[in-house]
């Protein structure tokens, strides 16, 4: 079951709507006292159904639930398709020039504390969900994978794991590596984070730049689950194909 609404983030877009998704189990129909861990996604609208997804190709979330019998909630939230760079300032936990978009007003902390105080506590309440941070998930692709970790790493006390694909880890450098650093962090986080081979070579120094935050996370005790995707790109295809990858770092060893 996929329940599909319209919300408002008064923080970021005053009366703008935008969807809210949630994938349930069928199973609740059978086990009404049943209850989930909850995995919260940036980019709710590529999520699901391809026809809302912006290049007409979502990851099939659902399908993969379904088939799999996956004993979780999948939350999503669309994201903020204003032109003016709205997507890469809520999704980007850091204030920073670039040469060809200018000045980017970093706004991932507003957006991650509407997430946390308001758009959570409203799943926990509707929806069959085991709330405590063991059960709390997060993840989400390129600026999304970005956020993810910035979630997992200073909301640490709500997230217990994350999934990062293909994570924006080529701008900011000095503030990333600071989080990294100084963010604290129980002994028990779980980190999936991956990128595609062949989009490597689409920033300057990728490859050792995905190494150094890798060592930080290794350095802060993370258990983390690192690889390079034979083939990846930067697309919603190739994410769909790592979906059993990192579903079964999230889900390993969770009652």
């Amino acid at each position: 079951m996929i329940a599909k609404w319209s919300i408002t983030i008064p923080e970021l877009t005053g009366k703008e709507p935008r969807n809210a998704y949630v994938y349930v189990p069928d199973i609740v129909k059978e086990d009404p006292d049943a209850r989930f861990p909850v995995l919260y996604m940036f980019d709710g609208h590529n999520v699901f159904f391809d026809e809302d997804a912006t290049y007409g190709k979502s990851w099939g979330m659902a399908e993969f639930a379904e088939e799999n019998n996956l004993p979780m909630i999948i939350a999503a939230v669309e994201c903020n398709h204003n032109p003016n760079n709205g997507r890469l300032s809520e999704y980007s936990p850091f204030t920073f020039e670039n040469p060809k978009l200018g000045r980017i007003h970093g706004r991932g902390h507003t957006t991650m504390e509407w997430l946390v105080n308001r758009f959570k506590p409203y799943i926990d309440q509707e929806f069959p969900t085991l709330p405590d941070r063991k059960h709390t998930f997060i993840a989400g692709s390129s600026m999304g994978g970005l956020m993810s970790l910035y979630a997992v790493m200073t909301y640490n006390h709500v997230f217990s794991r994350a999934a990062a694909l293909s994570p924006s880890i080529w701008f900011a450098t000095p503030q990333l590596d600071r989080m990294l650093c100084q963010s604290p962090i129980a002994p028990d986080t779980v980190i999936y984070m991956d990128y595609g081979s062949r989009e490597l070579p689409f920033h300057h120094n990728m490859k050792g730049q995905f190494a150094k935050v890798a060592s930080r996370l290794l350095e802060r005790g993370v258990l983390l689950n690192c690889r390079i995707v034979p083939d990846g790109n930067h697309n919603e295809a190739s994410w769909e194909r790592q979906i059993p990858f990192f579903m079964n770092t999230l889900l390993y060893g969770v009652d």
